[in-house]
Parts: C-alpha cells; sequence; structure tokens
C-alpha cells in the first residue's frame, strides 16, 4: 500500500503582498508592501501529545513555509523546540518553591512522584491559590500571561491559541482575563481542541448539558481538568464576562464542536468561526508492513493485535478504559484461530489478563516513528471513548492504513464512516466486541477498510492541508485588520 506522500514538504509560500489603507484629513491612500506573516502560537506545553503536539506541528509547518513563528508555553517538554516559557515566579518568599517547579517540570511524567512534587511546589510557591483550589476555582492568578505579546521577539500579525486550560494540576498556564486586552491589540485565532472553554471546569462533559445554562450543581467534579468543590456556576460565569469582552476567531476541527459552540457562551466573543479538520504528518504515519513493525518492536507475529493510544490511559475517565477492557475480552472470546494481544499504549503497569486476551501497557512513546510502527504493528485500533472531540490517535492509525472500531461520540463519526471502520454507541463492550471481531475474521474486509482509511487521511487529514487551511484564514484575517 502506497504512502500518499513519501517526502517532507520543501516548498515555501513566497511572501505576498498585503494591501492597507492610510486614512489622513479624510483621504484615503492605499499602499502595497510586502509581507510576511508574524504567527505567535500560546500552548500549554511544546508537545507531547493532544493539542500540544498539533501546535507544535503547526509551528513548523508555517516555518517551512517562510512564516515566523514563535511558541509561548506554559512548560517546555521538548529541548528541541525554541519554546519561550511563560514566567510564573516574580519576587517574595515563593519565589524559591516556583523556581524549584519550574526546574522539577521537564521530569513531569518520565520519573514517579515528580507530579506531586510540582504540584505542592507551585501551591507553596503561590498561597493564595491554595484557597481557590480548595474552593473549586479555576487558575487564572497568572500575571505574566498579560505581556504575551511582549514575549515574542517581534510584533504579531496572529495570536494562534490552543488549550488554554491547565496541562495537569492546578497549575494553568494563562490568565483568560489577559485576552480581550489581547484581542484589542491583535487578531487572535482561537483553535478549540475540546470544550473547557464553554464549561465551569471540564474539557469533556459526559452526558451532561448544563454548560448550556451556566453550570453548578456538577454531576463530576473529576472529570479532566478535575477541581476540589463545585464551583462551576462561578467559574462558567467569569468566563462569560471575560468573552463578552473578547472579539476572537474560533476554528473547530469538526462541526460537532462547531455546532456546540454557537449554542455556549463563547458565541458572543465570534467575529468569525470556521471547521478546519486536524492534521497528522503523512511522512511518518503511513501505510507498512505489519510484520516488519512487529519485528522491529519485538511482538509475536501470530497473535492477532488490537492497539489504543492515549495519555493516561486509566486516569480519564472519558477515556473509557473498562469499557475497552471487556471488548478486548469479548473479542478474545468470538476469535478462536489465534491469541488476541492488546496493547493500551500510553501508560507504563504491569500486564494484565482479560479473558482469554493479554493486556500489555506500553509507556507513551516521544519518537513519531515508533509510534507509526505500533499502528502498523496492529491488525485493529480500538477507541471506546465517553466523550471527544477529534482525536489524532485516530487519524493515526487511519493513516497507517488501520481499520477502527470507535465509539460514535464527539467528532469521531466524522472522522470514521462505515467504508473505513465502525462506530458504535458508548459505553457498549459487547456492540465494539462484535464489529473488532468480525473485522479480524475477515482478511478482505480488513484490508479494504485500511485502505480506505489511509487514502481518507491523505485526502482529508494531512496536516500540511492543515496548516495551508489556516494561513490562508491567517490572510483574510489581516487583510481585514491591517492593523
Amino acid at each position: 500500500m502506497a504512502s500518499c506522500r513519501n517526502a517532507k514538504a520543501t516548498t515555501s509560500d513566497q511572501p505576498y503582498e498585503r494591501t492597507y489603507s492610510v486614512v489622513d484629513g479624510g483621504e484615503s491612500d492605499v499602499g502595497i508592501r510586502n509581507f510576511e506573516m508574524r504567527i505567535l502560537q500560546l500552548s500549554a506545553q511544546d508537545g507531547g501529545g493532544g493539542a500540544a503536539e498539533v501546535a507544535r506541528r503547526l509551528a513548523e509547518s508555517f516555518k517551512n513555509r517562510n512564516h515566523d513563528c514563535a511558541m509561548v508555553v506554559g512548560a517546555k517538554r521538548r529541548g528541541d523546540c525554541p519554546a519561550i516559557v511563560i514566567p510564573d515566579r516574580g519576587g517574595g518568599p515563593g519565589a524559591g518553591a516556583l523556581a524549584l517547579r519550574d526546574a522539577v517540570s521537564p521530569f513531569l511524567g518520565q520519573v514517579r512522584g515528580a507530579g506531586r512534587l510540582h504540584d505542592f511546589l507551585h501551591c507553596l510557591g503561590r498561597p493564595g491559590r491554595l484557597c481557590d483550589r480548595a474552593r473549586g476555582i479555576e487558575d487564572f492568578t497568572l500575571p505574566a500571561s498579560h505581556q504575551i505579546l511582549d514575549l515574542a521577539p517581534w510584533q504579531p500579525d496572529i495570536v494562534h491559541c490552543h488549550n488554554l486550560h491547565s496541562f495537569r494540576g492546578p497549575k494553568g498556564h494563562f490568565d483568560l482575563t489577559a485576552l480581550p486586552a489581547i484581542s484589542e491589540k491583535v487578531a487572535v485565532v482561537l483553535t478549540l481542541h475540546d470544550a473547557w472553554l464553554t464549561t465551569g471546569h471540564c474539557a469533556h462533559p459526559v452526558n451532561c448539558d448544563r454548560w448550556r445554562t451556566g453550570c453548578g450543581d456538577c454531576p463530576d467534579l473529576d472529570l479532566y481538568p478535575p477541581v476540589r468543590a463545585d464551583a462551576t456556576a462561578e467559574n462558567w460565569r467569569r468566563k462569560r464576562d471575560i468573552f463578552s469582552r473578547c472579539r476572537l476567531y474560533v476554528a473547530s476541527p469538526c462541526r460537532w464542536l462547531a455546532n456546540r459552540v454557537e449554542q455556549s457562551m463563547l458565541r458572543a466573543a465570534i467575529i468569525e468561526s470556521r471547521v478546519i479538520p486536524n492534521g497528522v504528518d503523512l511522512t511518518i504515519f503511513s501505510p507498512g508492513d505489519r510484520l516488519a513493525a512487529r519485528r522491529r518492536l519485538g511482538l509475536a507475529e501470530d497473535v492477532h493485535i488490537l492497539l489504543f493510544a492515549a495519555q493516561g490511559i486509566r486516569g480519564k475517565s472519558y477515556k473509557d478504559f473498562p469499557t475497552l477492557r471487556r471488548a478486548v475480552e469479548g473479542v478474545a472470546a468470538r476469535i478462536n484461530d489465534r491469541k488476541v494481544l492488546f496493547l493500551a499504549l500510553g501508560e507504563e503497569a504491569a500486564a494484565e489478563r482479560a479473558g482469554k486476551a493479554e493486556i500489555r501497557f506500553i509507556p507513551y512513546q516521544s519518537d513519531p516513528d515508533v509510534l507509526a510502527d505500533y499502528y502498523r504493528a496492529a491488525d485493529l485500533y480500538l477507541h471506546a471513548a465517553k466523550a471527544e472531540t477529534f482525536p489524532t490517535a485516530i487519524l493515526e492509525a487511519m493513516a497507517c492504513g488501520r481499520p477502527v472500531v470507535a465509539t460514535a461520540v464527539g467528532g469521531i463519526p466524522e472522522q470514521i464512516n462505515h467504508e473505513r471502520g465502525v462506530t458504535v454507541p458508548s459505553g457498549d463492550a459487547e456492540a465494539m466486541a462484535e464489529a473488532a471481531a468480525a473485522i479480524l475474521d475477515n482478511t478482505d474486509t480488513a484490508k479494504r477498510m485500511g485502505a480506505a482509511a489511509a487514502k481518507a487521511a491523505c485526502n482529508h487529514f494531512d496536516q500540511e492541508k492543515q496548516a495551508e487551511s489556516y494561513l490562508s484564514w491567517f490572510r483574510e484575517i489581516i487583510g481585514e485588520n491591517p492593523g
């Protein structure tokens, strides 16, 4: 099966001409100047999966097209990404604790206990936040957010924001109260990766519509990002008041989220909204030899391999690992020709049994080439989430030519159709097991679905097309707001 593209894109946009008007004494003169966009990307981290990885990849694509692009982040995770970290220290008795906290940050997810130490030092450094945290108030106490524009090496034409909520624990990376002033000075494009900006605390509401009317009486305070007490109504009102003073351009990766935004308090802030699907790097995530991938990874060649990939698989309830586990057990009960091995990629833990199936946990893989091999080694990708937006892992699996069985939640039905895989109701382990076993039982069906999935990734979910869609929109925005 051929890859959609077998070499990295090397072409760059030429600097384009921007028309602008100068009004003086009632007369308007139109001038032309060569212009290359300066784009400031704001993200929780400089990579490491999910929204942060989307932001990093877009930054690289923008630079490859000869645009200036700087990343401003809450925390650095990669040594090869020249990101600017938003400062959160200042003077006072807590400065030492915050300095030590920042020193611990690179080890989050790598050293056991680093996350708890990070959170403790964070609260010690800013004791006022302890009270807010106890009350369930979301952390907006980040004064440096108001100087975001000064952190860039130049005045940006576009500020492109990604997830604005915390990447772990109580620590946020951006103060939403800074958003109105920033949007007055420069065009702000906000890419939504989840629903946090429309709720009183959670990124993925599960079977709850209270976000439409003001939250409060929250049914699940533990949903990511969790809060300790129910201040969701106050958090919701605070966001609504902030958005009432903003003017934003809002992008969603799927129609499902765009429709949700139209029904939320964020709508009042929107100048224009667009649906721009996320993409993946097709030079890395592409079809390949299954057995060769298994040999490189040290996996058995004579077993059925099912795969699920996510950071913190069992710690995020909306990922619904229990349903996934039951589904895998059901697949193994239906399949008699080979053993079933389920790879849970993104968490380190001891192996388990699920009936006749083996569950093997694989730590998070930072090397995308290794990650792509795991997709190629699998026969099928499973995704049982209760709530999702537009999961990148499904796109990566499709790009590697693997059929997908996933729950029909969020934007997933916009990724998967009957030609590329199967969608099932949320929480229905039996339906998932039946669909997966049927695909594994029919080699021709599996090959046909895998080929259709790879073709769809090439046609619709290429990160280079995603980048060009954003750049085209940025040009239009700058033309409307010449500064």
